[in-house]
């Protein structure tokens, strides 16, 4: 019997636990699944080889005891605790998968986790994971044609499913909103393009947008996202005089959320003292100059240059933000804490609502006849419903085939590892297809 270790069971890990159930009496597997609660976690008592139990991840004994009796570990942990998972299990010799991007400090560890034979495998889900994988899959063909890859654009998107798309924003929260809401600040978006550097500061994201097409699904707006520049060397396009990754929402929605960047809603680096019992619209007013004569709504239009006729003044009047009846329940709250609880009044999952991944990659290259060619992979996934979502269909099975293939010695790799490779992406991918996540190429 092998036993599977699961630390952190939210949103992301239905479809995760729910694999894995499944293969546990062919595969000979036993799975303890923990988090910090686990009242949301009580259905799972009913099958015979799960066992779940509460989880203090500072508590090394605690912690170590659970690792000592597994045979592998799966944090779906936020990524500020995996680097003390990694730790202990490099110091208990447990093989370790996570689907965030590996930090300086879980790549430190490298050279130690090799030599205890033991692989660390992160980026081992959606965005990143199904996009390193079925990116690097396209340009390892490529260049074992001898191709020559120029240009290299890449997009993910968590979006609402067309059947469940019911207000102006077109979105609703399908991963954490926090995140959401904190989507691009820190540094610059960095990529090149036409052999151009460029680094496209917060204040702009949002207007620095491109339009593409994925088939059956209509025109969808992207902007760039993180430093896409570190990616040349990761997938072996260091000469390569494009290389943009990025962010995919439906159209006309980053020119809204501009609004909130401009008003300053989205900034988490401040707290408002009186922010308890505020209403909607003193919160929005807080932003906004001082005027004796004019209406916030006013001075909202002003601020922004936008009138009653535009489509964003619809939107803004749809999330309440000028009602003086709704009232913030945080107290000393940031003002991107704030607009996140407002905005998940409008856009959280209803029961039924059903959400959608979107990937768009497009590669540019000449082949050996000196012949330009292009090649767009698109891939489409829709979830069942607002549990077994489609943003953790994504991110939970990449996981859940990766920890059979790591137990039944099909990945060789040792060290810290990313899906990268042939011995990884090629059964991941395959397996995929029958979970209806494949890509289509044109």
């Amino acid at each position: 019997m092998r036993n599977i270790l699961i630390i952190g069971a939210g949103k992301s890990s239905p479809y995760l636990i729910k694999y894995l159930i499944e293969h546990s009496q062919k595969q000979e597997l036993n799975l303890h699944i923990t988090d910090v609660k686990i009242d949301h976690l009580t259905h799972y008592r009913k099958h015979k080889r799960c066992s779940i139990s509460p989880i203090n991840i500072l508590n090394e004994k605690e912690r170590e005891q659970y690792i000592l009796e597994s045979d592998i570990v799966i944090s779906m942990l936020p990524a500020r605790f995996h680097i003390i998972l990694a730790k202990s299990c490099l110091k208990l010799g447990r093989n370790l998968l996570t689907a965030s991007y590996v930090s300086d400090e879980m790549k430190s560890l490298s050279a130690e986790i090799k030599d205890k034979n033991l692989i660390f495998l992160n980026e081992i889900g959606l965005d990143p994971g199904i996009d390193h994988m079925s990116a690097k899959k396209i340009i390892d063909e490529l260049q074992n044609e001898s191709y020559n890859i120029n240009s290299f654009k890449s997009y993910t998107g968590g979006l609402i499913a067309p059947e469940s798309d019911n207000n102006s924003w077109n979105y609703k929260f399908t991963w954490n909103p926090r995140n959401v809401v904190l989507a691009g600040q820190g540094s610059p978006a960095k990529y090149i393009e036409n052999k151009k550097y460029k680094y496209i500061p917060y204040n702009r994201l949002f207007e620095n947008t491109e339009r593409i097409q994925i088939n059956n699904f209509g025109d969808f707006d992207v902007y760039p996202n993180r430093d896409s520049l570190k990616y040349r060397e990761i997938y072996g396009l260091n000469e390569i005089d494009t290389m943009i990754r990025g962010t995919i929402r439906k159209v006309n929605f980053p020119r809204a959320w501009n609004m909130f960047v401009k008003l300053g809603l989205t900034n988490d680096s401040f707290k408002i003292s009186n922010s308890f019992e505020m209403s909607y619209r003193e919160f929005l007013n807080c932003f906004l100059p001082f005027h004796n004569s004019s209406s916030i709504e006013e001075k909202t239009k002003h601020v922004l240059e936008i009138n009653e006729q535009d489509d964003e003044w619809l939107k803004l009047n749809e999330i309440g933000i000028f009602s003086s009846a709704k009232k913030i329940p945080l107290k000393n709250a940031s003002p991107a804490q704030i607009l996140e609880y407002i905005l998940k009044e409008s856009w959280s999952l209803e029961k039924e609502d059903k959400d959608m991944i979107v990937m768009y990659h497009e590669f540019k290259y000449v082949d050996n006849l000196n012949i330009e060619n292009n090649i767009i992979s698109t891939m489409a996934c829709i979830g069942e419903d607002s549990t077994y979502t489609a943003m953790a269909k994504t991110v939970g099975l990449p996981l859940a085939i990766s920890c059979l293939l790591i137990l039944n010695q099909k990945i060789s790799l040792r060290g810290v590892q990313t899906p990268i490779h042939k011995e990884i992406y090629n059964p991941v991918l395959k397996e995929l297809e029958n979970f209806d996540i494949n890509f289509k190429e044109f």
